[in-house]
């Protein structure tokens, strides 16, 4: 397969090897997208969008990137604090005071951004779809008692950290996540980016394709194993708890595109993603839009969290507030690893996607 788009002749190489994850790696369809000093250095896509009527992935594809949301999130969450809306080491109850039942009285909105606060998943099963039902889920969380004492463990909130994050920013803005990310960064930036897709862009977006079961002789990641033989366990309350979402095929609906789950539903592409850390890259501006101060920018991309095994993933992990940072666990089967320069934040999600900044070269 041949990529189409743009490459500057000093990036051919990343050219060669997406070609190759068609041609050896078993990739379907793909974009990838880097900017260096604000500039679009690669922009390729190629592939097939949809396998069952074999649409090719155009320019304009777009996609469902799972958890590289929650770095759009984060980055609404800093983008408030900016100005002045919310202080990030402020207890989560000054903004919604409802949150303080269950001992959560002092849970910070940094824990929560951190994946601190000791609500990596809902208590209880949900209505299929339900982390649709955004009421219903941060009511659920409102009442909630921590699995573990808040700031005392770090465990991943998969599904729900974006309706943590997103309630604090309802209270104070009066609008939802998702609005405030389209009218504050997204439109601003000219990003194809959102998080509660407008049905007249849903022809263009490529569905996602369920993995595989792994081979016999290849173990599943820590996560998934615990899942499957503890329901009890976190890793089980989260794929048990999530109305199915983590389901084969159970993204690929109107009502969740349309939903807002800033956890998990973001849809964009490489470009988009891209272009929303691109500020990020050149000390919080581009274009004459500027996300957050100059000075912002190195305490958002500082480690704030790093444990040996997370409570969820149940592998050495590193956060800045809100971002992931690299980490190199090839050592631990299945190898699951986050391989970034140690100045670069952002976040992965499911499938493959990927989102960083690297302010030292000025890259994402």
């Amino acid at each position: 397969m041949t990529a189409q788009g743009t490459v500057e002749p000093r990036f051919s190489a990343v050219q060669e090897e997406f070609e190759r994850n068609f041609a050896a790696r078993g990739e379907v369809g793909a974009s990838v997208c880097v900017t260096v000093d604000g500039e679009t250095v690669v922009d390729l896509w190629g592939g097939i969008a949809d396998p069952e009527t074999q649409a090719p992935w155009t320019r304009d594809t777009i996609v469902l990137v799972w958890s590289c949301t929650k770095g759009a999130t984060a980055l609404c969450a800093h983008v408030l604090a900016a100005r002045g809306g919310i202080e990030l080491d402020a207890p989560v109850a000054r903004y919604w005071p409802e949150f303080a039942k269950g001992g959560k009285d002092e849970i910070t909105v940094r824990m929560v951004l951190n994946h601190q606060a000791g609500l990596p998943a809902l208590r209880e099963p949900i209505p299929e779809n339900g982390l649709c039902d955004w009421d219903a889920v941060v009511d659920a969380l409102a009442v909630m008692e921590p699995l573990w004492e808040p700031g005392t463990r770090h465990g991943y909130h998969a599904l729900v950290v974006g309706h943590l994050v997103g309630e604090v920013l309802r209270r104070v803005t009066g609008c939802s996540l998702g609005t405030y990310f389209r009218t504050e960064v997204a439109e601003p930036l000219g990003l194809d980016f959102w998080i509660g897709l407008p049905e007249e862009q849903e022809p263009r977006v490529a569905p996602s394709i369920s993995p595989e079961p792994p081979a016999p002789d290849r173990p599943l990641p820590p996560f998934y194993a615990a899942a499957m033989t503890d329901p009890s366990s976190i890793p089980g309350m989260i794929l048990m708890n999530s109305g199915g979402i983590l389901m084969p095929g159970a993204v690929n609906t109107r009502q969740v595109h349309a939903a807002e789950i800033p956890s998990a539903n973001g849809i964009t592409n490489a470009r988009g993603l891209a272009g929303m850390y691109r500020p990020l890259a050149l000390g919080g501006e581009f274009g004459g839009v500027r996300l957050v101060p100059e000075d912002a920018v190195p305490a958002m991309g500082a480690v704030s969290a790093a444990v040996a095994k997370d409570a969820t993933m149940l592998v050495p992990t590193r956060w800045a507030s809100g971002f992931m940072k690299g980490v190199d666990n090839h050592h631990l089967p299945p190898g699951d690893s986050v391989i970034l320069s140690e100045e670069a934040f952002g976040h992965l999600g499911n499938g493959g996607s990927l989102g960083f900044a690297d302010p030292r070269a000025r890259l994402s």
